[in-house]
C-alpha cells in the first residue's frame, strides 16, 4: 500500500501510523484500512457493559478526507444497533457533520471510543439518530454477532474481528475503556445536546441609496440640535457671570459715606437721610451719555448686545439649514419621478 501514496503527505504519513498502534485488536473495538484504500477504514466496537447493547458487537465505515487530520472523518454504521440510523453518515461533534468542533489531536482510536461512549446517550433527534426502545435494542445487541462484511476477513462474524477474553483477564480492561470513552465525551456532544437556544441573528439587509439619505438627515438633524443646545446653554452661562460681575462692579463703585459726627461745632447737628437716586428708566439708560454711565452697567449693555447677535446668528444659520435641507429633497423627489416614468415613445 505505501507504494500506492505519498509518503510525504501528512495524512498518508498520519494513517499508517495509527494503522500500526491499532494493528492488534482489543477486547472492545479494532479498525484497520482496507487493503485498496488508506482513507476507508472498517471498524468493530463491542456495545457498552451494563447498557441496552451490552454484549452486542456493531461494525462500520470510518471513511477520511485527503486533508486528514486538519478536518474531521466520516462515520458509518452498519449493524443495525437502535441507537445509529445504518448506512448514513451520523452526526458526533467527532464526525464530519461538525467541523468546527474537531481537533487535530483527535485520532481513529478517540473516533472508536466516542463511539462507544455516545451509544447509550439519548438521541434527541440528530442526524443519523434513532430512539428505539430498550427491548428492541437488547434484541438487536444478541443478533449483533452473526453480522458478516464482506470486506473483513473471509466473510467470517465480526465478533471474530475482536480479541476474545482469557481465562485470565479480568474486568479492568473493559472497565477502563468504558471510563476513557466517558471522559472523552465529556469533551464532546451530539448535535443538540447540551447546546442552549440562543435567538437568530438579524439578517443583514443592504441599505438603498434612500434610505442611505434618511439616516444622515437624521444624524445631521440630531447633531444640530445638539450644536443650537450647547450654543444657547454657553450664552446664558456667560449672561450670568457678567450680570454677577456687573452687580460687583456697581457695588464697589459706591463710595463710603463718612459717618456723620454727632457734634459739630458744638452744636447738635442731625443727619439727614440719605437720599436714595432715583431708578433709571430702560428708555433713560439708552439716552444716557457715555461718561455719566457706570462701567459695569455698560459692560452689562455690551454683553446683552453680543447674546442677541449670538442668537440671532444662530437661528438664522438653521433657516439656512431647513432651506437647503428642503431643496435637496425637492431635487431628490423631482429626480425619483424622472427615473420612474416611462420614457415617450
Amino acid at each position: 500500500m505505501e507504494g500506492q501514496y505519498n509518503t510525504r503527505s501528512p495524512a498518508v504519513k498520519r494513517l499508517m501510523r495509527e494503522a500500526q498502534e491499532l494493528a492488534e485488536p482489543t477486547y472492545d473495538y479494532f479498525a484497520q484500512p482496507l487493503s485498496d484504500n488508506l482513507f476507508e477504514w472498517h471498524f468493530t466496537v463491542r456495545g457498552p457493559a451494563d447498557t441496552d447493547y451490552d454484549g452486542g458487537v456493531y461494525h462500520g465505515r470510518i471513511v477520511l478526507p485527503p486533508d486528514y487530520p486538519m478536518k474531521p472523518p466520516n462515520i458509518i454504521v452498519l449493524t443495525p444497533n437502535g441507537r445509529f440510523e445504518i448506512g448514513k453518515k451520523i452526526c458526533l461533534s467527532i464526525s464530519g457533520h461538525h467541523p468546527e468542533s474537531w481537533q487535530p489531536s483527535w485520532s481513529i482510536r478517540t473516533a472508536l471510543l466516542a463511539i462507544i461512549g455516545f451509544m447509550p446517550t439519548p438521541s434527541q433527534g440528530t442526524i443519523g439518530s434513532l430512539d428505539y426502545p430498550p427491548e428492541e435494542r437488547k434484541k438487536l445487541a444478541k443478533k449483533s454477532g452473526n453480522f458478516a462484511c464482506a470486506d473483513c476477513g473471509s466473510g467470517g462474524c465480526i465478533v471474530d474481528l475482536l480479541k476474545c477474553k482469557e481465562a485470565g483477564d479480568t474486568e479492568e480492561v473493559s472497565s477502563s475503556t468504558a471510563e476513557e470513552a466517558k471522559e472523552i465525551i465529556k469533551t464532546m456532544s451530539l448535535k443538540g445536546e447540551g447546546e442552549k437556544k440562543t435567538e437568530a441573528a438579524p439578517p443583514v439587509v443592504e441599505e438603498t441609496e434612500n434610505e442611505k439619505y434618511k439616516r444622515a438627515r437624521k444624524l445631521y438633524s440630531l447633531r444640530m440640535e445638539n450644536l443650537i443646545k450647547a450654543r444657547l446653554n454657553q450664552s446664558q452661562g456667560n449672561s450670568t457671570i457678567a450680570s454677577s460681575t456687573t452687580t460687583s462692579n456697581v457695588q464697589t463703585s459706591k463710595p463710603a459715606a463718612a459717618p456723620p459726627s454727632p457734634h459739630q461745632g458744638g452744636l447738635d447737628v442731625h443727619p439727614e437721610p440719605e437720599q436714595q437716586p432715583a431708578p433709571i428708566q430702560p428708555r433713560q439708560q439708552q439716552v444716557e451719555p457715555d461718561h455719566q454711565r457706570v462701567p459695569g452697567v455698560q459692560g452689562q449693555d455690551q454683553t446683552t448686545h453680543e447674546t442677541r447677535s449670538l442668537f440671532y446668528d444662530i437661528v438664522i444659520a438653521v433657516v439656512i439649514v431647513i432651506i437647503a435641507l428642503l431643496l435637496y429633497r425637492r431635487l431628490t423627489l423631482v429626480s425619483e419621478i424622472t427615473s420612474s416614468s416611462p420614457p415617450a415613445n
